[in-house]
């Protein structure tokens, strides 16, 4: 099973960890969090984030999901990629990390391309109701 390493700022991957429980039913696991702050030295949390590595690969590889990519949990978990065994992608979300907790039994290359379609088609411009699909079926015309 390929281990699953969220990097990202202040609550935000231990959150997306919470929430992806909440859709599963369960805690998924060989699933770590790092969350960084404004406090955090990054030089100080890489031997950290190495250990987390370290326990998430059971020799299937490990997936570094962060935030925004040029930040600073993205920089260091950038220090951590290795080409075929510890892989990144940045623009985490919650749709995102859903699919790649299901395709985590998939080749490590299966899983990244499962997570990013993930992340792309779970942004969706969602349509205003029209006056049939309104749940109250009240008209939107002004009386």
């Amino acid at each position: 099973m390929i281990g699953i390493l969220i990097v990202a700022h202040g609550t935000l991957a231990e959150s997306l960890i919470h929430c992806a429980s909440h859709v599963l039913g369960k805690r998924p696991m060989r699933v770590r969090q790092l969350g960084v702050t404004i406090h955090d030295d990054p030089v100080a949390l890489l031997p950290q984030a190495q250990d987390l590595i370290k326990h998430l690969d059971d020799g299937h590889g490990v997936l570094i999901l962060t935030d925004i990519y040029g930040a600073t949990p993205a920089n260091l978990a950038a220090k951590l990629l290795q080409s075929g065994r510890v892989e990144g992608i940045a623009g985490v979300s919650l749709p995102m990390l859903v699919r790649a907790l299901t395709y985590r039994e998939q080749p490590l290359e299966v899983m990244i391309a499962k997570a990013m379609s993930g992340g792309c088609d779970g942004v969706v411009r969602m349509p205003a109701p029209t006056p049939s699909t309104r749940p109250d079926g009240a008209s939107d015309a002004a009386h």
